[in-house]
């Protein structure tokens, strides 16, 4: 039912791009109280969209701990977790510079800023963010949880990914006298991908809410007013995906065609529903389809969706430097480069905090004497950027899982295997922990 359930969120989007643009144009005649009900509809929207993306984070930390802590056992060996640790990070760190060197470049060749002319706000305007200075205490003593339940209660992916390391190697050190442990977490794994397959199919309702609400409170003239930033910003991010998988192309060949054919519905939830979150069990199950073995999926997928946000990253420059054109602020190629690599650095320390690129940038901007208010420019269309950006991560990652696999000695046979009912116990122990999935 995989090809159905992707139809179906076709579909959902579709229908909501209809409804969303024909009740806002239904109502709003550009009255404060049109506006009013237009935001208390969009409302009544959201309520689905809210639903689908708490039940999505319901189970993001058990399957997170999970599947890292299964897929540690199974190698047996953590010269490998470190072995694949490194070249994770390696891939992470050169596709984020790539990432923001190619916003840098797209931005100043098609300067999408430039002719707008806009007087300078007051220097205590804001965009209304919160935000701090880039604190690397702060920034390395939040990677280790302080508590195993705080970090899951919150969804704290890279303490959960440290946590999981730590029961993982001990598990491995233990041996045989962990093995009730090891058959218990390989029953939550089964367990877990039950209940997302339960939540993935009111995935197209999602959709459908996400896309009506954000249309009918918005309709389509915000996108007119920087439709020329917009299809600037998509045609960088376009790019930036020939980038990727062509990278991905010299490292696996051929079969990349078939991991963007396996991965194509967990992209359109993540593109739909701006929620990288929302894309991550259904990723799971792509990847292992494709053929990524599980030991590598579970470590690198995590990993990435804290160190590895290429689309957040050609978005911080690309923003960045459109907000200096906008206000007629010439930078030099020096002071350019000096953003990118502070962007480099304090883009580390945001997984997980809500709209992090905008926090970011936020942060950034007073650095170099560019006007935060500025942001307010795109913060009416960031909806609609941000559907871009979260695909855009989530193919990233799906490539750096590919790849890392490749390195590692290859892929599993990609045929997909019918899951365990859920009551079944499970025989096959931390070797094949995540590898029964059944297509929805």
């Amino acid at each position: 039912m995989a090809k159905r359930l992707t139809t179906y969120i076709l579909i959902g989007l579709v229908a909501g791009l209809i409804v969303g643009l024909s009740i806002h144009a239904a109502i709003d005649d550009g009255s404060a109280a049109a506006g009013e009900r237009l935001t208390t509809i969009a409302g009544y929207f959201s309520i689905v969209t809210t639903l689908f993306l708490r039940l999505i984070k319901m189970i993001i930390a058990p399957l997170v701990f999970a599947t890292l802590v299964s897929g540690i056992a199974q190698m047996g060996d953590t010269k490998a977790l470190g072995r694949i640790g490194a070249r994770s990070l390696a891939w992470f760190i050169t596709a984020s510079l790539v990432s923001l060197s190619l916003g840098l470049l797209m931005v100043n060749l098609l300067q999408p800023g430039v002719g707008l002319n806009l007087a300078l706000p007051a220097a205590t305007a804001t965009a209304g963010l919160e935000t701090g200075a880039f604190n690397l205490k702060d920034f390395v003593t939040h990677i280790v949880p302080a508590s195993m339940i705080d970090a899951m209660a919150k969804n704290e992916i890279l303490q959960i990914v440290v946590l999981s390391v730590f029961v993982g190697v001990a598990i491995t050190a233990v041996g045989e006298k962990a093995a009730p442990l090891v058959k218990a977490i390989d029953a939550l794994v089964h367990v877990m991908l039950q209940i997302t397959d339960y939540v993935m199919r009111v995935a197209p309702v999602a959709v459908f809410a996400a896309v009506a609400g954000t249309l009918t409170e918005r309709g389509a003239g915000v996108i007119g007013q920087l439709a020329y930033f917009m299809g600037s910003f998509y045609a960088s991010l376009l790019l930036l995906w020939c980038v990727l998988l062509g990278a991905g192309f010299v490292f696996i060949g051929r079969r990349i065609v078939d991991l963007i054919r396996h991965v194509r519905e967990p992209l359109l939830v993540a593109f739909s529903t701006a929620s990288s979150e929302a894309a991550y069990p259904r990723m799971l199950e792509a990847l292992d389809r494709f053929g990524v073995p599980p030991r590598v999926a579970s470590f690198v997928l995590p990993l990435g969706y804290s160190f590895n946000l290429d689309g957040s990253m050609i978005y911080m420059t690309f923003a960045s430097i459109f907000i200096a054109q906008a206000y007629g602020i010439d930078m030099s190629i020096g002071q350019m480069v000096t953003m990118l690599l502070v962007l480099m650095v304090t883009s580390k320390g945001i997984a997980g905090v809500p709209r992090a690129s905008l926090v970011v940038i936020a942060a950034t901007l007073p650095m170099f004497n560019l006007p935060e208010a500025g942001l307010l420019l795109i913060l009416a269309i960031d909806h609609f950027l941000d559907m871009g950006r979260t695909a855009t991560n989530v193919i990233g990652n799906a490539v750096a899982s590919a790849v890392v696999a490749k390195w590692e000695g290859g892929f599993d046979p990609p045929e997909p295997v019918a899951i365990e009912p859920p009551h079944a116990p499970s025989g096959d122990g931390p070797a094949r922990a995540v590898e029964s999935f059944r297509e929805v």
